[in-house]
């Protein structure tokens, strides 16, 4: 859903909407669907557990997306995507100083870095330009860091909250967050006239349905069941569905270097799993 969602997000920049547009429209209906199936609690059961709901949709909404967009402004595309991959490796370094029992062990970073080259590849594509922009690729890297303290927390949250509970207030929080970022955007168009266009609705839909709603329902049982940094590695595979997505949507070529790319990503996805069951296996022998 998430690697759809660039092809999905470019088709309505095309159509004229601001990225801080986009995400409130993809949000807020998210959150209005939610409330039809979690509506039974408001309120978290401490105010540092609301605290951390709204650090939560800060992170993983606002700052992470409008971080994102706007080193677009700043850097190279290639720049940015690959910036952003570096979110996994992040997260299992975090994770170690947080949570003890998480502490990545040395096959699953090593699995990490070859799906991260993996991921380069697929990246260069598109595109072989690769140049140093200092504001856009600190940007860039922010919304990296801010996707990694989103998943950390994430961790914690889930030991006394469902995942629906979780996931209406981190959307109810990135709205709320987001908001003081509209006024910046240069032109705030009609929402009613926008979603009028058959083209926008359908994206705008896909968006808070498919990569907003399921996404993150998603995200967060696996966050639950896998752990942070585990689940994190999975975000290599993003990259592979956005190069097929955008071939067949938007006729963006395949060429033989993301193909290797796409086994460079499962070969270190491997590797990562392999290492870490068999130092596991040696453990209690």
């Amino acid at each position: 859903m998430w690697g759809l969602s660039f092809v999905s997000t470019k088709v309505l920049l095309d159509e004229g909407l601001g990225t801080v547009e986009i995400y409130i429209y993809r949000f807020t209906i998210a959150y209005v669907l939610m409330l039809l199936f979690s509506h039974s609690r408001i309120m978290a059961q401490t105010g540092r557990d609301e605290l951390m709901f709204a650090l939560c949709g800060f992170c993983a909404g606002a700052l992470y997306f409008i971080a994102e967009n706007t080193a677009l402004q700043y850097t190279l595309t290639t720049n940015v995507s690959l910036l952003t991959s570096i979110s996994p490796i992040l997260t299992a370094l975090l994770a170690g100083f947080i949570y003890p029992n998480e502490k990545p062990g040395k096959g699953l970073l090593m699995g990490s870095m070859v799906a991260f080259v993996g991921v380069a590849m697929v990246i260069f594509n598109a595109s072989a330009t690769l140049e140093i922009r200092p504001l856009g690729d600190l940007l860039a890297l922010g919304a990296c860091f801010s996707w990694a303290v989103y998943s950390l927390i994430l961790r914690r949250l889930s030991a006394n909250y469902d995942v629906l509970f979780i996931t209406r207030k981190t959307f109810f929080y990135g709205i709320i967050t987001s908001l003081p970022f509209l006024l910046l955007e240069p032109e705030i168009h009609n929402p009613l006239t926008e979603l009028c266009n058959p083209r926008v609705l359908c994206n705008v839909l896909f968006l808070a349905i498919g990569a907003s709603l399921v996404s993150y329902l998603l995200w967060s049982l696996a966050v639950k069941k896998l752990g942070a940094v585990k689940a994190n590695n999975y975000m290599y595979f993003q990259p592979v569905v956005t190069m097929i997505a955008a071939a067949i949507i938007i006729g963006e070529p395949i060429t033989p270097i993301g193909v290797l790319g796409c086994v460079t990503i499962i070969f270190g996805l491997w590797l990562g799993d392999w290492l870490t069951r068999r130092r596991a296996m040696k453990l209690h022998r």
